[in-house]
């Protein structure tokens, strides 16, 4: 058996506790797909490209005659298409029944056909539930709740993954206890909202009770991904400023910048607050990095709108910026809405956002020549003996990278460790640096 992992690192997550489970039932499972017969493939439905890339894995894998079992966001979404279109597909596994992986294998073996999907999505897994990483081994994903409350207008995940559902901090806290012993050193929070964590059990986010109990589990750096600009409350940022292994790394999916788009996508409650927001946080944390997502094309966006958002983030000056361009997704409010944006016009206001993006980001990589940053070493180039890894500034997968030379005195770093670096050069994305040496150590802590 092998399996195929597609889409975000939520359903990562999801992947690495089915792993866990067949693991736990003695399921041998592969990462080579030639070698199986049966592959599972969780797959993603978030957009049209991701859509488009599942549904070409999927008929890849059938064509080289694998039995499929098809888990993830398109197997909600479409499960009674898939099952006609796919007769290689021999279970399909909801968002929410993922648990039951082995369950549902046992039944095809026993010549079933098997469709395991809850129509309303209610299950969130704790850490009792079985776990095979899939990152490297001192990076690790922790899914803090599943689902989501809110209703943007462009969104399915409500409708693919149920409302909000939180996990305690005492679970937290006990799964990233296991993750410390396993020598995870960054520790990357996600949800659908994760600033909106703990609503549904206490009626307030608890964000920053979270992250403040977090502060006692020995792992380095904490990174907390999509916090959404209402829960960034003067308490939370008071947790971001005061708890020291909690990384003053922001994600702020804005999606966009003027009040009429905002309003026609359901996010009526950002208007008139993005700018001062931003100046919050800056003033609170002035070290911050900032990334955010926008959308451009989205239906009714016209010239003026773009050229609002345009301003939008010359002005504001973000560390990272990732740009879509609005594709229609069936079941979303958006897909119905009038005065659709072309396509090619949409793709073309997304080039220029992003060009325009640019010289801010190799700017703001600029500003970190001749500091002394502790950066997490991933991989040895094989040929040079380059190092390759990430300060705190750069997310793994979204971000840039760190390209750092051995220090003169020899002194080194290896895979999974944290070391300090000298930052030497900058360009639009990536950062070069230095080990810094025992005598350069001495003379910056004598300066500091």
């Amino acid at each position: 058996m092998a399996f195929a992992h597609l889409g975000c690192e939520k359903n990562r997550v999801d992947t690495e506790h089915m792993l866990g489970l067949l693991a736990q039932a003695g399921y041998g499972v592969t990462a080579d797909e030639s070698a199986a017969s049966v592959v599972v493939v969780n797959t993603c439905s978030f957009i049209q490209d991701a859509r488009q890339e599942s549904v070409r894995t999927l008929v890849a894998l059938a064509e080289q005659g694998k039995q499929l079992v098809i888990a993830g966001c398109l197997a909600q979404h479409f499960q009674e298409e898939l099952l006609e279109a796919l007769p290689e597909a021999c279970a399909i596994v909801g968002t929410g029944d993922y648990q039951h992986i082995v369950e549902v294998l046992q039944r095809v073996e026993a010549g079933e056909r098997v469709n395991r999907v809850s129509a309303v999505p209610s299950f969130v897994a704790d850490e009792h539930l079985p776990r095979h990483r899939t990152t490297p081994e001192a990076v690790a994903y922790l899914k803090v709740a599943e689902g989501c409350d809110y209703r943007c207008a462009f969104c399915i995940i409500p409708t693919l993954r149920g409302r909000q559902r939180s996990r305690s901090i005492a679970s937290i806290v006990a799964e990233a206890r296991q993750l410390a012993a396993e020598g995870v050193q960054e520790l990357i929070l996600i949800s659908q909202i994760t600033t909106n964590y703990g609503l549904d059990l206490e009626g307030r986010p608890l964000l920053a009770d979270l992250l403040r109990a977090l502060g006692e589990v020995e792992i380095p750096w904490i990174r907390v991904h999509y916090a959404y600009p209402t829960g960034l409350t003067p308490e939370v940022l008071a947790a971001f400023r005061e708890v020291p292994n909690v990384l003053p790394y922001l994600d702020l999916p804005l999606q966009h910048s003027h009040p009429e788009v905002l309003r026609a996508m359901n996010r009526p409650w950002q208007q008139g607050l993005t700018g001062e927001l931003l100046q919050r946080i800056r003033d609170a944390l002035p070290d911050a990095v900032l990334r955010t997502t926008f959308i451009t094309g989205f239906p009714g966006e016209q010239e003026h709108h773009f050229e609002h958002l345009l301003d939008f983030v010359q002005q504001q000056r973000f560390d990272h910026v990732g740009v879509f361009a609005f594709s229609p997704e069936e079941g979303t409010e958006a897909a119905t809405l009038p005065d659709p944006v072309p396509a090619a016009v949409a793709e073309e206001r997304r080039g220029r956002l992003m060009e325009a993006q640019q010289p801010i980001s190799a700017e703001r990589n600029a500003a970190w020549v001749g500091r002394i940053v502790d950066v997490l070493i991933e991989q040895e180039h094989p040929g040079s003996g380059e190092l390759i890894g990430r300060c705190a500034r750069f997310a793994p997968d979204v971000d840039g990278e760190v390209r750092v030379r051995p220090a003169t005195d020899g002194r080194t770093g290896t895979p999974g460790t944290l070391v300090p670096v000298r930052i030497t050069g900058a360009d639009v994305y990536d950062l070069e640096g230095e080990v810094v040496g025992v005598e350069a150590m001495v003379g910056a802590a004598r300066q500091g």
